[in-house]
């Protein structure tokens, strides 16, 4: 008799089931693709490609700062009294001082060590976003940040605006992921009061906000550290001037003389034509509908964003009360909260949970992005940006070239090299290592009356006579005769940008 055979047996036991097929080995698990980190190399890449394209150089106040800081170098006081030199800002002289060390390479590094602090700006602008609401409005707030391109243009001059701002972003985002963080907030507030003197008014109210839970000995070190800016401030004044107030009073001043002053009636409609020039208007409307959706749906998550766009308007108020230059970069830090919120009004949805106001959220969202593409295609001239990054690079070496000419050198030896109005004159003493008295403006009648020797720099063409041979703020016929050779002068050297004429006794 022959034996049945045995019944099959499926891995569950169950009688009669077929073999179940072995399991498909899988492999590693991929990673989900970052958008935030794409990003990232994305801008690091355009930043790397761009300061190689465009090699522009330092702006007039960054320019003073390096002048300053080789002055400290050589165990001089620094020229902080020179005509029309900007006011001076502690930090600023400090890391001129540094980079000073590496010769003329340095204006370069001043650029590029701005463009990075734009690259930090941007990553802690979509942190702190992250932080606050969720990680698609800090992507979206950092978009918008890199196509506004004033932002990205202050950096590749080499604006200390940038690091400043960066310095406030980080202290807002250490007190967005704790609140009442504490000294590191104070800690890159100090750093930022030495670089503008807006960020003495954040430490204070930070203060303020740390004191009802602190201990007096918690007060009293906090407090040293809120003075610690303006008293360094007042001391490098006192030290090189004479006058703790320097800064002050020359701002004041200086700010007078260009024709920077508004009455305390017109600064509020400054400051709405400012934010519009700096956001765009598009942005400009969609932060105030995000500031409104923000304060509706998330109020708690709104406290450091919202605390920083009042205390930066604030500022502003306070600045032109003050008599200072009012201009639009005093205006940068609410600009950037002007973003973030813009950014929520985009993709604000993503704190809502599923369901039918999250989908139409979605769909506003995408329609917004798409008129804001075409909005900014549409009047952005990037032909004319490339001219002006192109032209800062190519009239800075046309002026190298020409002061390094041996005729120019040799005939300044005979006197002072003097320059139409101020807006040369720094980059003329940091390309020649030269002091105070040996660079003159024409337009400084009192120091420049009486200089029949020496070389004297025009423009050679339209260009730079619009950037730096005439002042803007005087259409006299004196200020179109500065860039007239001086009696006595003749032609010696010249490019396409600018010529030199001298004369020697």
């Amino acid at each position: 008799m022959t034996t049945p055979p045995a019944p099959t047996t499926s891995p569950t036991g169950a009688p009669g089931a077929p073999p179940a097929a072995a399991p498909t080995p899988r492999g590693p698990a991929r990673p989900a693709l970052s958008w935030p980190l794409l990003a990232l190399v994305a801008l690091c890449v355009g930043t790397l490609v761009a300061t190689i394209v465009y090699p522009t150089y330092s702006n007039y106040d960054s320019m003073y700062s390096l002048v300053w800081g080789r002055e400290l170098l050589d165990g001089q006081l620094p020229s902080f009294e020179a005509y029309r030199a900007p006011t001076q800002h502690p930090l600023a002289v400090l890391f001129g001082a540094l980079l000073a060390l590496f010769g003329y390479s340095g204006d370069r590094l001043l650029v590029l060590a701005t463009l990075v602090s734009f690259v930090v700006l941007a990553v802690v602008l979509y942190q702190l976003g992250r932080t606050a609401f969720t990680a698609l409005v800090g992507l979206i707030a950092a978009v918008i940040l890199c196509t506004r391109f004033d932002f990205p243009f202050l950096a590749a001059r080499g604006y200390l605006d940038i690091p400043y701002l960066a310095l406030v972003l980080w202290a807002a985002l250490l007190e967005a992921r704790r609140s009442r963080r504490g000294r590191p907030v104070l800690v890159l507030l100090l750093l930022a009061g030495l670089l503008r003197p807006e960020a003495w008014l954040l430490s204070g109210l930070y203060w303020l906000w740390l004191f009802p839970k602190a201990s007096w000995r918690e007060r009293i070190v906090d407090a040293l550290l809120v003075g610690a800016a303006p008293l360094i401030w007042v001391a490098t004044d006192f030290v090189v001037t004479g006058d703790p107030l320097y800064s002050h009073t020359h701002t004041s001043g200086l700010a007078e003389e260009l024709g920077r002053q508004k009455g305390l009636a017109e600064v509020p409609g400054a400051m709405m034509s400012f934010l519009k020039s700096l956001v765009k208007f598009p942005v400009a409307v969609a932060g105030a509908a995000g500031l409104a959706l923000a304060v509706w749906l998330v109020p708690t998550r709104t406290r450091v964003p919202l605390a920083l766009l009042v205390a930066g308007l604030g500022t502003f108020l306070l600045v032109g009360a003050a008599g200072l230059s009012v201009i639009n970069r005093y205006l940068l830090v609410p600009s950037l909260m002007v973003m973030l919120f813009a950014a929520f009004a985009v993709g604000g949805f993503t704190v809502l949970q599923e369901g039918r106001l999250r989908q139409v959220w979605t769909w506003l969202a995408v329609a917004a992005v798409a008129f804001a593409a075409v909005w900014t295609l549409l009047r952005v001239d990037l032909n004319r940006l490339s001219g002006e990054l192109t032209f800062r690079g190519d009239s800075r070496a046309a002026l190298k070239s020409l002061l390094e000419d041996p005729q120019v050198r040799a005939a300044a030896a005979c006197g002072p090299i003097t320059t139409p109005n101020h807006k040369l004159v720094p980059d003329v003493r940091w390309i020649l290592d030269l002091p105070e008295p040996r660079v003159l403006a024409r337009s400084d009648r009192d120091a420049s009356a009486g200089v029949d020797t020496g070389v004297a720099l025009l423009a050679a063409r339209r260009s730079v006579l619009l950037r730096q041979g005439f002042n803007p703020d005087d259409d006299s016929a004196a200020d179109t005769l500065l860039n007239v050779p001086p009696p006595g002068f003749t032609r010696i050297a010249g490019n396409a940008f600018y010529a030199a004429y001298a004369r020697c006794a």
